[in-house]
């Protein structure tokens, strides 16, 4: 009984209909030492009293749960800060580890951020720096920090220093700073990039992005030194460009029909192979995402990568959107599904019957375009239970098909009819008992409170 009353217990946890007295019970378990569930530290929008009872919690995993939560505003996380665990406060300089991609998470203020960077602890300091959600003006401010990771850090905001913050950066006493620096700079130096190349740990980098004479790109053609990234370089001399097209190496001529400057004749004439689930992430599409001549460039290419990563563009016009859901490539419409809000609804239920499981629930959950009127009709006797599951969304779906459902051979479709609140009280309170079930019944928002109340009290949560 204690998986089922743990399931059922994280179903009320995550239980939008939750009232705040339950909510502080739940808030304030420690479960035998594995806090409280997370769904309940990381609700959206708690009140003041349960953001108290978080941060006083005796139990670190339920402060870093907080920590990283996605729900919480910066501000709040941020009164970790002074945390007596550094496991806490490492959390907190770290961020969210996953977020919806379609968003970003807000960055912790930078006053919070500097002390983070000055904590006694070496595992927050390098916890911060490693966090993909600082602000770049933060970023750009760790020039003259006396640690040198934090000036490291600093050259991702390279645009944005000064040229005196460059030059010092160019020039710190520590060599990794200088390197990280100089890997930034060489993209308008063909002299740092040439240093670069006599370094085995920076060498491919060098060659990837920086400014290259063309005797250094002939020697690492003829001694075929990581010619991958050779090939992307945006300086190579269209000769060896055209030589590196026919390369033996696969890998090299992809590389190659990636260039930007190809014209799409030029582009399709290579010999290169895309492997079915390479998911694309073309660095000169990726940063021109917002850019319509790119855009167009990527999106009518015959090139899967450059579509594939032109599907992910929140800013696709119609006709685009048109031509790439007509690309019949299943990893385009993918992306589309998750990165544009306009998706067509046939391409959205494409998707989900393909993929089904937790990424088609979610898709189905977020998308302002997945559809929910006339599903009833369409699905609920269809014979695969992921697109009966679909039925249940219907607002048109009675109580009667919803506790049907909730009986389906398959179980996404009976805990997705045992969720709903239309669902018949008396089935619901079954559905609790049933371990498959009990999850989905404890975060319906129908379930009374004195349910929601005994679910907590059987689960040994103190009063």
């Amino acid at each position: 009984m204690v998986a089922l009353h743990a399931s059922a217990l994280d179903g009320v946890a995550r239980n939008p209909a939750l009232p705040t007295p339950l909510l502080l019970r739940l808030l304030g378990f420690d479960n035998g030492g594995e806090g409280p569930p997370r769904h309940a530290v990381q609700r959206a929008g708690l009140p003041e009293s349960a953001v108290a009872v978080i941060l006083a919690h005796p139990n670190p995993g339920a402060r870093i749960d907080f920590a990283m939560s996605t729900r919480a505003e910066p501000t709040r996380r941020a009164r970790l800060v002074d945390d007596p665990s550094p496991k806490v406060r490492a959390a907190l300089a770290y961020g969210p580890e996953w977020h919806d991609p379609r968003t970003t998470v807000a960055p912790l203020p930078d006053d919070v951020c500097a002390r983070l960077l000055d904590d006694p602890d070496a595992s927050v300091r390098a916890a911060l720096l490693d966090s993909h959600h600082l602000a770049p003006s933060f970023v750009g401010s760790l020039a003259t920090h006396r640690h040198p990771a934090a000036r490291r850090s600093a050259t991702r905001a390279w645009e944005r220093l000064t040229p005196d913050e460059r030059a010092a950066l160019l020039a710190d006493p520590e060599p990794h700073v200088r390197r990280a620096a100089a890997l930034r700079e060489c993209q308008r130096d063909a002299r740092l990039t040439a240093e670069l190349l006599r370094d085995p740990t920076s060498a491919a980098e060098a060659l990837r992005r920086g400014r290259i004479h063309r005797a250094d790109a002939e020697r690492c053609v003829a001694e075929r030194t990581h010619l991958a990234a050779l090939a992307e370089n945006p300086t190579l001399p269209s000769g060896l460009v055209e030589q590196l097209a026919v390369d033996p190496d696969e890998a090299v001529r992809l590389a190659v029909s990636l260039r930007p400057e190809l014209d799409e004749t030029r582009r399709m004439s290579i010999d290169f192979t895309v492997e079915p689930f390479a998911r694309g992430d073309v660095e000169w599409v990726r940063d021109g995402l917002a850019d319509p001549e790119v855009l167009r460039r990527a999106a009518t290419s015959a090139h899967p990568l450059l579509r594939r990563t032109a599907a992910r563009s929140p800013h696709l016009p119609p006709d685009l959107m048109r031509l790439l859901t007509r690309t019949e490539d299943p990893l385009v419409e993918d992306l589309l599904s998750v990165y544009h809000p306009d998706t067509p609804e046939e391409v959205l239920m494409r998707v989900y019957a393909r993929l089904g499981g937790t990424f088609s629930a979610w898709m189905a959950e977020t998308h302002p375009r997945f559809p929910r009127e006339g599903l009833a009709e369409r699905y609920a006797d269809h014979p695969d239970g992921t697109c009966r599951r679909l039925a249940v969304r219907d607002p048109a779906a009675t109580p009667a098909l919803i506790e049907r459902l909730s009986h389906d051979p398959a179980v996404r479709t009976r805990q997705a009819a045992v969720g709903d609140p239309r669902l018949p009280l008396h089935r619901l309170r079954e559905a609790l008992l049933v371990p498959e079930l009990a999850s989905s019944a404890g975060a319906n928002p129908a379930l009374p409170h004195g349910d929601m109340a005994a679910v907590l009290d059987r689960a040994g949560v103190p009063a």
